[in-house]
């Protein structure tokens, strides 16, 4: 078994939302450079920075999931995780045939950039990647449950974009592996108010960073694996033979 420390929620500079320094070497080498020995690629509705940020790790000893933060038809938002590129280049095409087809607005939204894992330009992504798929969630996690993913309910705990609030409650049915807990409600932890609702989903907390320092700085997950794949994450989360997930650890207080 392995002790490690996982962030599965970061957005590169492909996210229009997110600043210019979020490119996958940049972010792989902070990654490293601060003991986070696993992250997740998760752009909006889009995957075109996930292989950069693979080859990139190459050198740093980072374990990359390649993702995607997806929005669905109720306008909620789900962290979708794969073990391979080529799950989540199959996944983008299904993606992709249920996007919206408007073209971005730069200047309104910010600019959606491509880059390779030295960081080049390679091209600006014209197509508006915010916005809700036509796909409903349940459509979106079983599906990627049948890719052999996972789906994790987005920032739970905020008012807008999340999946519990849109919906009200979670079915235990729903086939989703967790429920991610925003950095500005960590208290949930503890207070566990929204419990009842999530269908006795396991907590999860990530930085879902869109600048460098909020992903240095935000929360991670401390998990105990034997391997970093989908299905050890998975029992990871239901604490199988010895496995474990404890969210809400940070760089500043770490004791591990």
């Amino acid at each position: 078994m392995k002790t490690l420390l996982a962030d599965f929620h970061i957005h590169t500079l492909l996210s229009p939302c997110a600043e210019i320094e979020m490119t996958p070497h940049h972010i792989v080498m902070r990654a490293a450079q601060y003991g986070v020995d696993a992250v997740a690629i998760t752009d909006h509705n889009a995957s075109a920075n996930a292989a950069a940020a693979v080859e990139a790790a190459k050198n740093y000893g980072v374990k990359v999931f390649p993702g995607m933060e997806v929005e669905c038809r109720e306008e909620a938002h789900i962290v979708v995780l794969f073990d391979t590129l080529e799950q989540l280049a199959a996944w983008q095409k299904i993606v992709d045939a249920n996007m919206s087809g408007l073209k971005n607005n730069a200047e309104r939204f910010g600019a959606q950039f491509i880059v390779d894992d030295d960081d080049n330009f390679i091209a600006e992504e014209e197509r508006m990647l915010l916005g809700p798929l036509k796909l409903p969630a349940a459509e979106v996690i079983q599906k990627v449950n049948a890719m052999g993913g996972m789906a994790i309910a987005a920032h739970v705990d905020r008012p807008s974009y999340s999946l519990l609030m849109q919906l009200g409650f979670l079915p235990s049915d729903m086939g989703l592996a967790a429920a991610e807990i925003s950095p500005a409600g960590i208290r949930e932890l503890k207070e566990q108010k929204l419990k009842l609702a999530l269908g006795g989903l396991n907590y999860v907390t990530d930085s879902d960073a869109h600048m460098m320092d909020s992903f240095i700085n935000g929360p991670k997950n401390l998990i105990t694996v034997k391997s970093l794949t989908v299905a050890e994450l998975k029992l990871a989360l239901a604490a199988e033979d010895g496995r474990s997930w404890q969210p809400g650890c940070f760089l500043e207080n770490r004791d591990y």
